[in-house]
């Protein structure tokens, strides 16, 4: 029997596979469960129209994110702190302020999970930062932080 899988099943496929099983797995596990429905045509047919809208929906997103590096990769922005004598901030700069500035200065929006900072910057001075912006597509960017 054809089912279509509606979540991931071990030893079996993933979410909107379309596997051949046995008819009693089917009958008595996987379709009680919930976890798989019987592959009629007009459900094979809105399947495969599922995955045609998702791949599409994937490719503008990778499309955003290469628009994305070009306008990003490699520039340098400037970011003002406080400072507590010599080239120690009060506070740091964060992920969070780093988004905000580039929302600011060259409106993007960069989610601040998307900023790959170790550690919060607490000294003066150029720091090389990498933006994952998609999961095969990153972006370095220069800060430079000055006293306020």
């Amino acid at each position: 029997m054809k089912v279509i899988l509606n979540q991931t099943v071990k030893n079996l496929g993933k979410e909107g596979d379309v596997k051949e099983v046995a008819d009693g797995y089917a009958r008595n596990y996987l379709i009680p469960q919930g976890l798989a429905r019987e592959a009629t045509n007009t459900i094979l047919k809105e399947t495969q129209e599922k995955k045609v809208r998702e791949q599409k929906q994937k490719d503008k997103e990778k499309a955003r994110a290469e628009q994305i590096k070009e306008q990003l990769d490699g520039k340098t922005i400037e970011i003002k702190a406080r400072t507590g004598g010599g080239d120690k901030l009060f506070g740091a700069v964060t992920a969070r302020e780093i988004s905000d500035v580039l929302k600011q200065t060259m409106q993007v929006d960069v989610d601040k999970k998307k900023i790959d900072l170790a550690d919060p910057i607490k000294h003066l001075g150029q720091y090389r930062v990498k933006l994952k912006i998609y999961p095969s597509i990153q972006a370095e960017l220069n800060i430079i932080v000055v006293a306020e």
